[in-house]
């Protein structure tokens, strides 16, 4: 049996503890695997994966200075085959330092690079890279810009392995939002969903709505995120006579069965997408939407055949691509089936299950890598102060 140990710090359900709680969802009933969380001590966060009825340890996880967190997680690692899935490069520092305590080498460290970014070039980052068995990127664009800067010890060890969703069914019923909100029938149902933070653009969409009729549509927001952005967006909101046409929702559980009900959605993001999990939710749940071109969006959204691409941040642009899905309900509906029938095809769960689930068995029939501490240096000797 392989142990699966998913190690998520956050403070706050993100995106990370929602692929790791995908996942474990699926590890705990595979009969290769036992599966385990470790986390802090966030009620949020435990509260979701206790649902899961799995073992959860509870750690510190403090970072790079935090010497309990690995000497405690080790004895987790004394026996067996072991991968540790850690979705930061801040928890794979406990990683490392946990497995070199145990001292057991059927131990492998993955990292799920959850964005885009460039590798840290100071000593303690290239000595932790160095450790890490595979970096998993969920496009190519991630990986390539990681992969530019990257060194060839570690450049080698770097998949691409593309995330999912699955309809994990949680919490409470969904309304019918029309019916809650009041929105009338000859009024499309726009969405968006996700953080509220200034890199996703929602001030981009408002500004966007400016130039689209109020008549013929209701926007509405799902998540929580920054509070001084949120409280920018409805300042925006009513400045531009938008309230009547924008609802804001805060977070809600059984995502998809809230996306169902939309006519088409929108993701405005003006960073650069990893992949765009959102994205993937509104084609399983056959639904077109629009979205920006700046990440790796344009790797499965295709322009004008199960999606429509804009250029980030350009209001007027977007305002097009709004008054396209508005003013032809049979093309939204076309663009719907072609983007559930791709994802079907080649982004479902299963897909990726298989290839991660493939990608642990490889990895521990290969040789494990190099310690972040050599043999000869004593553990503390590489913490800074």
């Amino acid at each position: 049996m392989i142990n699966v140990f998913h190690i998520v710090s956050n403070k706050r359900w993100t995106g990370a503890e929602q692929y790791a709680y995908d996942l474990v969802s699926l590890l705990r009933h595979d009969p290769e695997f036992y599966a385990e969380v470790v986390c802090r001590k966030h009620p949020n966060v435990l509260k979701q994966f206790r649902r899961l009825e799995i073992p959860v340890s509870i750690l510190p996880l403090k970072g790079v200075t935090d010497i309990d967190s690995p000497v405690r997680f080790a004895r987790l690692l004394r026996k067996g085959q072991n991968i540790i899935h850690v979705h930061s490069f801040k928890d794979a520092f406990m990683a490392v330092m946990a497995r070199r305590i145990s001292e057991n080498h059927d131990t492998r460290v993955v990292v799920s690079v959850h964005g885009v970014y460039q590798p840290k070039r100071n000593y303690m980052y290239t000595k932790l890279y160095k450790s890490i068995d595979c970096f998993v990127f969920s496009s190519e664009m991630a990986r390539d810009a990681f992969a530019g800067k990257a060194k060839k010890s570690y450049s080698e060890r770097m998949v691409v392995l593309r995330d999912s969703v699955c309809d994990s069914k949680l919490g409470t019923l969904v309304p019918d939002l029309r019916q809650q909100l009041g929105i009338d029938n000859h009024q499309a149902l726009i969405m968006y969903h996700g953080k509220l933070a200034e890199e996703k653009g929602l001030d981009v969409l408002i500004g966007a709505l400016a130039h689209v009729d109020k008549s013929k549509y209701h926007l509405v927001i799902i998540g929580e995120g920054q509070p001084k952005y949120k409280a920018r967006i409805k300042g925006e909101i009513v400045a531009n006579g938008l309230v009547h046409n924008v609802s804001l929702l805060g977070f809600r559980d059984n995502i998809l069965e809230y996306l169902r009900q939309a006519d088409f959605g929108i993701l405005p993001s003006v960073k650069p997408e990893a992949l765009g999990i959102s994205n993937l939710e509104y084609m399983m749940a056959g639904k077109a939407h629009i979205c920006s071109n700046n990440g790796a969006q344009p790797e499965y959204v295709h322009d004008g055949v199960n999606g429509v691409l804009v250029p980030s941040g350009d209001e007027r642009g977007l305002a097009d691509a709004i008054n396209l899905l508005l003013n032809d309900p049979a093309l939204r509906t076309k663009m719907g089936e072609q983007a559930k029938r791709d994802f079907e095809e080649s982004l479902d769960y299963p897909t990726f299950y298989k290839k991660m689930t493939d990608l642990y068995r490889t990895l521990l029939h290969k040789e494990p890598v190099v310690d972040i501490a050599p043999p000869d240096e004593d553990i503390h000797d590489v913490i800074p102060e």
